[in-house]
């Protein structure tokens, strides 16, 4: 099996290496993993205490990053490694200040793994919500260091509860416990013999609700409100633009904020010439205290505003829906707004949870958004009531770091 696995893995990073000749996230991913163990080597101090934290992407880093800030503030003389398998996590976060050491992961193979943890001799490890690579997991068992899941989220399709899953089963005997997000995944591994089970939560919640009590004040987007309603688009694709763009053309009654995926000089200017002549659309890195109180649309072109943008909506937008799926709605949702998203969502619990409360509206079309958000601007209450749900679902789902740093305890 171990053979089979490595090939395949050989296998991606070849075509990955033929994607990085033209592909810059692909050549990003190639280049962060060159002279990776020497690098580590040389940095990582033989014998100091490490707690080593692994995380797909930048969405599971900030499940994790509660996590890592409440261990680092526990433990203070703990260095703090953090890996990531993707560009998109690295790259934003590889000067993240509570991480003494900030890597790619090396490629899954038996070797790699043993020369990694050889170098790196964790004292304790966290693999974030659905990380399972199967050299390292079983490197770590041989060692018998202990491995916890966090924010795991489990479904009955996965490898792990089909007939043909045993090695994949018995990977999971190397984790020291499970801390999952919900009973469900906590009966699925109780159906597998896995009763070193935690029902935490999503510490997601823990971060957004701290995100919300830090918001950062931003002058030139309160001139832009101005009174107005305004709808916040955040993490937007094309799609979700076209949709949105082309009901704002139609009603302009409020104000909108874009602040989308890619935040590229092309993608900007075609989110810009969408817009009709008559409508003022304004980049953000243009805007200064003069212009921005003429303006009716405003496009954010940096990164890093989103989460203090939604203090300034009356609805929130999540992009996504209508491709791999929706970005983060609780960043939204801890500020009492109203969310839409588009129809990929299923395997988002808390859009699940807040779709219940009517906290949340999914959307298929251009008919379905022009719909809600008719409702939503024509009754004041129903954005209140659907926002004070958002609120609270945020707030009484917060409490998983702190469970989780107690069981360690």
């Amino acid at each position: 099996m171990t053979f089979f696995y490595t090939i395949a893995l050989k296998a991606y990073y070849l075509i990955i290496s033929i994607f990085a000749l033209f592909n810059l996230k692909a050549k990003q991913w190639i280049d962060g993993r060159k002279n990776l163990l020497n690098r580590l080597k040389d940095e990582i101090v033989p014998g100091e205490p490490v707690a080593w934290f692994h995380c797909a992407s930048l969405g599971e880093f900030e499940q994790g990053r509660p996590v890592i800030e409440a261990y680092k503030k526990k433990y203070t003389d703990h260095k703090i490694l953090l890996t990531f398998f993707s560009p998109s996590g690295y790259e934003i976060r590889k000067n993240y200040e509570f991480a003494d050491y900030v890597y790619y992961l090396p490629i899954d193979t038996p070797r790699n793994a043993k020369q990694f943890i050889d170098i790196v001799n964790p004292r304790i490890v966290f693999f974030i919500k659905y990380e399972f690579w199967q050299c390292f997991i079983q490197e770590i068992g041989r060692r018998e260091i202990p491995l916890y899941l966090v924010s795991g989220i489990f479904r009955k399709n996965q490898h792990f509860f089909k007939w043909y899953g045993k090695n994949a089963r018995r990977m999971l005997n190397n984790f020291t416990h499970f801390f999952v997000q919900n009973k469900n995944s906590h009966d699925l591994l109780n159906s597998i013999e896995l009763n070193n089970v935690s029902i935490s939560g999503d510490t997601r919640f823990d971060r957004v609700f701290a995100i919300a009590q830090k918001a950062k004040e931003l002058p030139l987007v309160e001139k832009f409100k101005n009174n107005s309603k305004i709808i916040i688009a955040g993490s937007s694709w094309k799609p979700d633009e076209e949709i949105i763009i082309g009901f704002f053309n139609q009603n302009s009654r409020y104000k909108l904020i874009i602040a989308p995926h890619e935040i590229h000089s092309d993608n900007i200017s075609r989110i810009i010439n969408a817009f009709t002549a008559k409508t003022n659309v304004l980049k953000y890195s243009d805007a200064n205290e003069t212009n921005i109180e003429k303006a009716d649309v405003l496009i954010i072109d940096s990164i890093g505003m989103l989460s203090s943008l939604y203090k300034y909506g009356d609805i929130a937008y999540i992009g996504g829906g209508f491709g791999k799926g929706i970005h983060n709605t609780l960043e939204a949702a801890t500020f009492g707004l109203p969310v839409i998203f588009g129809p990929n969502y299923q395997k988002f619990q808390e859009a699940l949870d807040l779709l219940k409360q009517q906290a949340a509206f999914a959307i298929s079309s251009a008919t379905d958004y022009e719909d809600i958000i008719l409702k939503l601007l024509d009754d004041y209450d129903f954005i209140l009531q659907s926002g004070n749900r958002s609120a609270n679902y945020v707030k009484q789902h917060c409490g998983a770091t702190n469970l989780i740093l107690d069981k360690l305890s």
